[in-house]
C-alpha cells in the first residue's frame, strides 16, 4: 500500500516496555447507553500505541476487542461497561460491571459495582422409559446383532436436567437362519449419455457427461448375499463444443492517501481501489467487498484539553439578607452555587451557555435546617448494590427511613419587580419525629449476603 508522507502505517510488530507503548484499539468517541458505556467510532482495525491514541483526550481505547472501554481524559472516569452475565444458571447469583480512568499516580484506575441477580429455572432430572422390544437381527445368515432402545421421557427432564446412569440403546448377539447359495450379479446394457455437468469451459474446469448401467442381468442374490458385478456402473467423458466460462474480477492496489485532516492526535484518511486486476470477463462477477477503506494518519502531537463545564458545586446555606439564616419559618431566602469552565484557554471561546446559565445559579428557598417536623416511615427501598464489589463476603441492604412531613409553605413566590413566579425549594436537614420501629427512631436496615460471587479480574487483566 503506497501512502503520502503524512500517513504513517501503524502496523504494530512488537510491544514496548512502557504502558504508553501498549497496542490498543483506538476510538474517536465515548457514549453511554442503557446497557452501559461504550467506545464508538473505531478509528481503524489496526492497533496503535496507547500514547498515540491518547494524544487526543476526547478519545477512548480498548485493550482487547471485547474488553472495557477506557477514557483518555486524564483522571476522568470512563463510562460504565455492561453488566456481566449472572454467576449462576438458576437461583440467586451476582453480576458485576466496571469502569476505568487514566491513572493518576498510585491510585487504582478501576472501579467496580456488584449487584444480585436471580434466574428462576433450575435443572430437574428425568426418568428412563421402559425398554422397547428387541429388534430384528442384522443378518439373515450367520452371526448378527439386534438392539432395543428407551427414552429419557418418564418424566422428561426440565431446565437442562438429564436422566440417571445408563444408555439409551442396547445391543446383543443373535443367531441367523441357514444360508442359501449365493448368486453373482451381471451387468445389463449401458444407458444413454446424460446431459453435461456444465455449460462452459475454462481454466481448471472440465465439464463432462456420463452414462450408467445396472447390475440386473441377473442381480446378485440377497439371501445369502451374492457377489456384486465387477467394474464400474458409470463412465464419464468430456463434453465437446462448450463456450468459455465467465471470469470474475479482482481488486487492484490501494491508491495513495489524501493529506491528514487533523492537526493533533490521530486522524483517518480514505484509500480507494478498482476492480481491474483483472476486470471481470465473459459475464463474470465483479469484485466482492468495499472499494474504499479507512486508514490511520498521524500522530501530530497532543491535543488541548476538551473544553466543558465542570460539575456544579454545593448550594450555599439558605439565607435572607440582611438577617442571615432564617430557619423553621415561612420566610423565603436565597442560595447560590457555581461551576467552572474546564479547559478554558486565554483568548479562546468560553463554554457555551446552557439554558441561560453559565457559572452561577440562584434559587429561592425555605431554611428547615435542624427543624423539628412530624414524620412517617417510608416503604422498604429497593435492594442496593453488593458491597464490597471485589472483597470477601459482600452483602446488600435495604432501608426504611423516617421521612419528614414538610410544612405547607407556599410553593412559589413572585419576586419584587417581576410578574413571573419562581419555585421555592426546601433546604436543610430537618429532624423528623416518627413512632419507634423495631426500637429505632429514624432508620431501620435489613441486610442479606450476596451469593455465588465471581472474583474480580487481576490488576493486569482488562
Amino acid at each position: 500500500m503506497a501512502c503520502t508522507g503524512l500517513l504513517r502505517l501503524l502496523l504494530w510488530a512488537g510491544l514496548g516496555a512502557s504502558a504508553g507503548a501498549t497496542p490498543v484499539w483506538c476510538f474517536s468517541r465515548l457514549e453511554e447507553d442503557a446497557g452501559g458505556g461504550a467506545c464508538a467510532e473505531l478509528l481503524s482495525e489496526e492497533r496503535v500505541p496507547l500514547a498515540d491514541c491518547c494524544l487526543n483526550p476526547a478519545y477512548g481505547y480498548k485493550l482487547r476487542p471485547q474488553g472495557h472501554c477506557h477514557t483518555c481524559r486524564q483522571g476522568s472516569w470512563g463510562p460504565w461497561g455492561p453488566w456481566t452475565s449472572c454467576s449462576v444458571t438458576c437461583g440467586e447469583g451476582t453480576q458485576r460491571r466496571g469502569r476505568s480512568r487514566s491513572p493518576t499516580g498510585d491510585e487504582d484506575p478501576r472501579d467496580w459495582e456488584l449487584r444480585a441477580c436471580e434466574l428462576p429455572c433450575c435443572p430437574e432430572p428425568g426418568g428412563w422409559s421402559p425398554w422397547s422390544p428387541w429388534g430384528s437381527c442384522s443378518v439373515t445368515c450367520g452371526a448378527g446383532t439386534q438392539g432395543r432402545s428407551r427414552a429419557c421421557a418418564d418424566p422428561a427432564p426440565r431446565c437442562g436436567g438429564g436422566c440417571g446412569p445408563g444408555e439409551a440403546e442396547e445391543r446383543r448377539g443373535c443367531e441367523g437362519r441357514t444360508p442359501k447359495c449365493p448368486v453373482g450379479g451381471s451387468w445389463g446394457p449401458w444407458g444413454p449419455w446424460g446431459s453435461c455437468s456444465g455449460s462452459c469451459r475454462g481454466s481448471g474446469r472440465s465439464p463432462g457427461r456420463s452414462r450408467s448401467r445396472r447390475c440386473d442381468s441377473p442381480p446378485p442374490s440377497t439371501e445369502p448375499p451374492g457377489a456384486a458385478c465387477a467394474g464400474a456402473g458409470t463412465e464419464t467423458e468430456p463434453c465437446p463444443g462448450l463456450r468459455p466460462c465467465p471470469e470474475d474480477g479482482a481488486w487492484g492496489a490501494w491508491s495513495e492517501a489524501a493529506p491528514c485532516a487533523v492537526t493533533c492526535g490521530l486522524g483517518v484518511v480514505t484509500l480507494r481501489r478498482a476492480c481491474d486486476a483483472p476486470p471481470p470477463r465473459h459475464g463474470g462477477r465483479g469484485c466482492q467487498g468495499n472499494s474504499t477503506r479507512r486508514a490511520l494518519c498521524g500522530p501530530h502531537g497532543a491535543c488541548p484539553e476538551v473544553q466543558h463545564w465542570g460539575p456544579w458545586g454545593t448550594w450555599t446555606p439558605c439565607e435572607q439578607r440582611p438577617w442571615g439564616a432564617m430557619s423553621c419559618q415561612a420566610m423565603v431566602g436565597r442560595q447560590r452555587r457555581t461551576r467552572q469552565c474546564v479547559g478554558l484557554r486565554a483568548g479562546g471561546p468560553p463554554c457555551p451557555i446552557e439554558d441561560g446559565i453559565s457559572t452561577i445559579q440562584l434559587r429561592a428557598c425555605y431554611n428547615i435546617q435542624h427543624c423539628l417536623l412530624p414524620g412517617n416511615w417510608s416503604d422498604w427501598s429497593a435492594w442496593g448494590l453488593c458491597t464490597p464489589p471485589c472483597g470477601a463476603s459482600p452483602t446488600r441492604k435495604r432501608i426504611r427511613e423516617c421521612q419528614p412531613t414538610y410544612p405547607p409553605y407556599p410553593p412559589t413566590v413572585t419576586p419584587l419587580g417581576s410578574a413571573i413566579p419562581v419555585n421555592v425549594t426546601f433546604w436543610g436537614a430537618p429532624r423528623p419525629r416518627c413512632p419507634l420501629l423495631d426500637g429505632r427512631p429514624l432508620r431501620v436496615e435489613e441486610a442479606r449476603p450476596c451469593l455465588h460471587v465471581r472474583p474480580c479480574p487481576a490488576p493486569h487483566e482488562d
